[in-house]
């Protein structure tokens, strides 16, 4: 076992310490999605939990349900969008981790 194997476990160690901050940074994250021009905002954590939740009275209508769930779905799925592209992860499709060993 040569160096090209101290090498690849250095590596190896520097890479499970990058995706470690990578996944606290993402737990610290917090995005907002809105839908009908604020009507309703969630706030998203980082793992997709929801934080907060704000209904404006105005578009409260017992009359048309349907519409406020599709306001909070159009919220959410925004925020969770605004999540993908804050992942430190979203530019690694192609990340090639052929060199690290095994067992990781």
């Amino acid at each position: 076992m040569g160096s090209g194997y101290s090498k690849m476990k250095k590596q190896a160690k520097q890479f499970q310490q990058q995706m470690a901050k990578m996944q606290d940074d993402m737990k610290k994250l917090e995005v907002t999605g809105s839908a009908g021009n604020g009507l309703v905002q969630i706030t998203l954590s980082g793992e997709k939990e929801i934080k907060k939740l704000t209904i404006n009275p105005e578009c409260v209508d017992p009359d048309d349900i349907e519409g406020l769930q599709d306001l909070i779905i159009v919220a959410f799925n925004e925020a969770a969008a605004k999540i993908e592209e804050n992942s430190p992860t979203s530019g690694m499709g192609g990340l090639d981790m052929s060199n690290l060993p095994f067992g990781l």
